[in-house]
């Protein structure tokens, strides 16, 4: 992929009351390098019950690399580059969500549970030139 147009990638998914905690970690996982560390912020839902907020922050060139190679395994990224106008934003971010379920068994498919947000080098900082920049690097061999 050679350099990658892509500042940083951000990754997260809820961990909720009635879920085990170490599987989510482990969909999780199925996208980031070995290297990388998840925050972990524990809150209360609406009714008081437990949620764990699992994030991670990819920066690094090869890190970023490696979780927009696991993206590029998607069975339907056609669909998903036919819908970039939607999926970038004005600010130049990336948006995907991915299937929790499915990553614990370290399946790559679109879904629920994993939210996706790759903030995009574009120059100039326009939506336009994101797309661009964004579909170069999921097509890329």
């Amino acid at each position: 992929m050679g350099g990658v147009p892509v500042h940083y990638v951000d990754l997260r998914a809820f961990c909720y009351a009635t879920e085990d905690e170490s599987r989510v970690v482990r969909a999780l996982r199925t996208y980031l390098p070995d290297d990388v560390d998840l925050d972990r912020v524990v809150t209360t839902g609406h009714h008081g019950d437990r949620i764990v907020v699992l994030s991670a922050r990819v920066e690094r060139a090869d890190g970023v690399r490696h979780v927009l190679d696991r993206v590029r395994e998607l069975d339907d990224l056609d669909a998903v580059l036919d819908e970039l106008d939607d999926r970038v934003d004005e600010d130049c971010s990336f948006h995907l969500s991915l299937d929790k379920q499915a990553a614990l068994d370290g399946a790559v498919r679109r879904g629920d549970g994993i939210r996706l947000r790759a903030k995009v080098e574009a120059y100039p900082a326009r939506r336009a030139a994101a797309i661009d920049a964004i579909r170069g690097v999921l097509t890329a061999s």
